[in-house]
């Protein structure tokens, strides 16, 4: 699995369990809702800047973002 692919699927999971849509985390983090879905689909890189800023408004380390999964996780 690639970092983007890692990025874009990590994204989605927390997005998701905190109970934002895109459009809430975009607005959250001053993005288009386009943009993030546009991640979520590993159609863009994001910069290191845009990371930081998605976790922050997530509640997470940007490190979780770029997390690879564990074998389990990722079946």
């Amino acid at each position: 699995m690639e970092i983007r692919e890692i990025f874009a699927r990590n994204l989605r999971v927390i997005r998701r369990s905190r109970g934002l849509s895109q459009e809430e985390l975009a607005y959250r983090a001053g993005l288009d809702r386009t943009y993030i879905s546009a991640l979520e689909r590993c159609l863009y890189n994001a910069s290191i800047d845009v990371v930081d800023r998605l976790a922050r408004e997530l509640g997470t380390e940007a490190a979780d973002l770029l997390k690879r999964p564990s074998k389990d996780e990722s079946k």
